[in-house]
């Protein structure tokens, strides 16, 4: 009998949502947009559509989405008018 694979490859939207703790709609919503890369699993191409999300696609989703630092900010001087500046 061949070994089962312990990791899965593939994840439902409730299941992703439930781990990021958002409302599933949220992750319908991704996958919709073309933000969340998805497949359609469904044994009918017509009906209910049932999306799959490859774990590889969840990274890449998460790191367009990380939080960058802030850019400093130049903080301009004030210049005075009647002040003539050599350089």
């Amino acid at each position: 009998m061949p070994a089962i694979a312990t990791r899965k490859t593939k994840i439902s939207p409730p299941e992703l949502a439930k781990l990021w703790g958002v409302d599933p709609a949220k992750i319908l919503t991704w996958i919709r947009r073309g933000e969340l890369k998805a497949i359609n699993v469904a044994t009918d191409r017509n009906g209910r559509v049932r999306y799959a999300i490859d774990v590889a696609d969840i990274a890449v989703f998460e790191a367009s989405r990380a939080v960058q630092p802030p850019v400093p900010r130049v903080r301009r001087r004030k210049v005075d008018p009647n002040v003539i500046q050599f350089f």
